[in-house]
């Protein structure tokens, strides 16, 4: 059962099959410029939608807002310096910031960043600042039906032939991220992670850890990773840490918050570079663009988020959804980890070809028949087409994301959207693909504007 009692409740949007069409065909199909009260499921992003516990409303009530030096700030920084063993702690108002922050001080035009995958927004900063962002996914990650319980590890052997390459291009830094989002939000082991950090020391090329769920992928380790089956989630999370040179993080993740994030550096004078940088565009050091109450509101999360039951309860509510979609006929992406399920769309559409979005195509389906919002992770989020609309570059999967908020849903929220995949697993057949009529140069999934394919 949940570890939790409900003190607030919040109404949420039943709509008709008409509006929701309606809506649809207002917002060129993209399922972002939806608004919240069309959407009676929202499984967009675990990002900043979870629930606040009373004890963050409590220290958040009393959050302090001076301008410089609050308390609410050298709590926030304790709490994070205690967690990740950094000695200079940075706050930004969220992740993406906190990467803009560090790619521009760490990188230059003409480098390389490795990764286990970036994700969408870590790949814009690297390619923004005229740098290559290349991904070297561990070779179980192929195989989205095994049981293999670390599919987010990097692949080593690649890793350390680019680590020793010599093209020209510097490696400046290799990101971590975990749990692999991009990568079906599967975790990384433990000891991945430190043969990385050797390799990473012995090139002389910082580790960063991508840690916006690094209490998420502390849990399934205790459960997969026999070497620490008898440790506690903040024992994984502190070990793991303290294997990398820095961290950014989204607060809005495993923070539980609505917005925030940090930089976490043992380098001081990276950090004073980032710093520096981050006074100008985000604010003063000591509140780096949150409220007083946001500082103390992320490090009450971030002591919340590695007790056991909550965690617990996390897996378990994500491991029902799963069976509840399994049970539906729709695969997805195994095993499940524990802020996400994927869905594979390209299995269910294959009459859908990459160039016409079958995920995108899924994601529709899923608003239309039942309010529920999902996103995208196949050919619209990573392919590229000629003028002609033909494809360049496919991605390996079409993925459906259903990113779980933390502590709002029920699994009785969860059988809904268990309902309504069966309804379109059983006319499978009907659904239509899509085609893009307006784009933008990065991040196209965002702001795209599509329109059906019938013919």
């Amino acid at each position: 059962m949940e570890p939790y009692r409900i003190k607030v409740v919040e109404p949420i949007p039943l709509t008709t099959p008409q509006q929701r069409k309606a809506a649809l065909e207002r917002v060129h199909y993209n399922l972002f410029d939806l608004r919240a009260e069309e959407v009676t499921i929202d499984l967009l992003s675990d990002s900043g939608t979870g629930a606040l516990s009373s004890a963050q409303l409590a220290v958040g009530m009393a959050g302090d807002e001076s301008y410089a030096g609050s308390r609410s700030f050298y709590r926030f920084r304790d709490t994070v310096a205690e967690l990740t063993g950094f000695s200079h702690i940075l706050p930004a108002h969220q992740g993406r910031a906190a990467e803009r922050l560090l790619f521009s001080n760490l990188l230059k035009p003409g480098d390389t960043v490795l990764s286990n995958t970036h994700f969408d927004t870590t790949r814009a900063n690297v390619e923004l600042a005229g740098c290559v962002a290349r991904d070297l996914p561990c070779a179980e990650a192929r195989n989205l039906d095994s049981s293999e319980p670390f599919k987010g590890n990097i692949d080593l052997e690649a890793l350390e032939r680019g680590l020793t390459e010599t093209t020209g291009s510097r490696v400046a830094a290799v990101v971590m991220t975990i749990t692999n989002n991009g990568g079906g939000g599967q975790p990384v082991s433990m000891e991945n992670l430190k043969r990385t950090s050797e390799l990473c020391r012995r090139h002389g090329v910082p580790l960063i850890l991508d840690a916006a769920r690094f209490a998420e992928n502390a849990w399934l380790v205790t459960r997969h990773e026999a070497a620490y089956k008898d440790r506690t989630p903040r024992q994984v999370a502190e070990e793991a840490f303290r294997l990398a040179d820095g961290c950014v993080m989204s607060a809005k993740k495993d923070g539980i918050v609505h917005i925030g994030g940090f930089i976490g550096l043992n380098d001081p004078e990276l950090a004073q570079k980032c710093e520096l940088l981050l006074i100008a565009t985000e604010g003063f050091p000591t509140y780096g663009g949150l409220a007083g109450r946001d500082l103390d509101m992320i490090a009450q999360g971030l002591q919340e988020v590695t007790e056991p039951s909550y965690l617990a309860e996390r897996a378990e509510s994500a491991d029902h959804l799963a069976q509840r979609v399994r049970a539906a006929g729709v695969d997805i992406l195994e095993p499940p980890g524990l802020h996400a399920i994927y869905l594979n769309a390209g299995r269910l559409l294959p009459h859908i070809p990459p160039h016409q979005y079958p995920g995108h195509a899924l994601a529709c389906r899923l608003y239309l028949e039942g309010g529920i919002r999902s996103a995208e992770l196949g050919s619209l989020y990573l392919g590229e087409e000629d003028e002609d609309g033909n494809p360049v570059k496919s991605p390996p999967y079409e993925l459906v994301r259903l990113a779980l908020p933390r502590r709002v849903y029920t699994r009785s929220h969860y059988d809904h959207v268990g309902r309504t995949l069966e309804t379109i697993a059983k006319n499978a057949e009907s659904v239509h693909g899509y085609r893009i009529v307006e784009q933008s140069p990065i991040l196209r999934h965002f702001r795209a504007k599509l329109q059906p394919v019938t013919v």
